[in-house]
């Protein structure tokens, strides 16, 4: 069943002064012309994204928004006001997110997560930003050490809550990030730990040897362009090692004893450097 808020490739029935109509489940909806690609006759199809506009009609358009129906989108505030906020998505009309729907007022040209979801009391589409509701408990295919995508949503006394492979819900502890995180970031994590209680530990540094191999190539590079030397060895301040690498300070003297091992680096009493 076709619904308000996805794509779907729908054939011209007639064209008009103001644009074409496409037949579709839900009737014959409207393209206006500017969205029309050159060169469309009747009986072509066309890639399309459905939602109503400001004057609450069914449009069809061939503009990509950030999201699509039920999806986590990251989105800017582009007004604020009593009643809700507008997030601008990629359309003219932009999302609204209804006052009760916000877990923390929102501010005009702050980035928060949304959910974009359709109002069956209105048959109009609008983000959500209480995300818990529509975030599951991991299932047996949720395993440690696995890849997933990371959608930032929110920052804690203990570190930043993400949106998991737009289903489920993770905490990347403060102690595990070595460079800047805010709400709103998409980026690349693994799962750490699987709680009995299905909570999810994230880490944004790849696990085992493979974050060895990693680490062992970014002190290389930094080395390359730091003519040779890097002022960094066991006594350095772990924040230090973490401004300047990107990494904790228990990976940096790994990735070192690799690159000892390996022949490529030398120490010296004030860091370390290339051979």
């Amino acid at each position: 069943m076709m619904t308000i808020g996805n794509y779907y490739d729908l054939e011209v029935l007639r064209e008009v002064e103001f644009g074409m109509y496409l037949q579709s489940d839900l009737g014959d909806i409207l393209i206006p012309r500017k969205y029309i690609p050159e060169g469309t006759v009747v009986g072509d199809k066309i890639h399309v994204f459905l939602y109503r506009d400001s004057e609450d009609r069914l449009i069809a358009t061939t503009l990509h928004p950030a999201g699509v129906v039920d999806q986590f989108v990251s989105l800017t505030v582009s007004d604020a006001g009593p009643h809700g906020a507008f997030m601008s998505w990629g359309l003219e009309k932009d999302l609204f997110v209804p006052k009760k729907e916000q877990p923390v007022p929102f501010k005009k040209e702050n980035r928060y997560v949304v959910r974009i979801c359709l109002d069956h009391r209105t048959d109009r589409l609008i983000g959500v930003g209480k995300l818990r509701a529509f975030l599951t408990k991991p299932d047996a295919t949720v395993k440690e050490n696995d890849q997933v995508d990371l959608l930032v949503y929110s920052k804690t006394d203990m570190g930043f809550l993400a949106v998991i492979d737009q289903k489920y819900s993770g905490l990347i502890y403060h102690n595990d990030i070595f460079s800047g995180l805010s709400v709103g970031d998409a980026l690349k994590g693994y799962i750490k730990k699987v709680r009995d209680d299905g909570k999810i530990d994230l880490t944004l540094n790849r696990p085992g040897l493979e974050a060895i191999s990693d680490n062992k190539q970014i002190i290389l590079n930094n080395l390359i362009m730091n003519n040779g030397f890097l002022p960094l060895h066991d006594r350095s301040d772990p924040n230090e090692i973490s401004d300047s690498l990107g990494m904790s300070k228990k990976a940096f003297k790994k990735a070192v004893g690799g690159l000892l091992k390996d022949g490529a680096i030398g120490l010296t009493d004030e860091g370390i450097k290339s051979l």
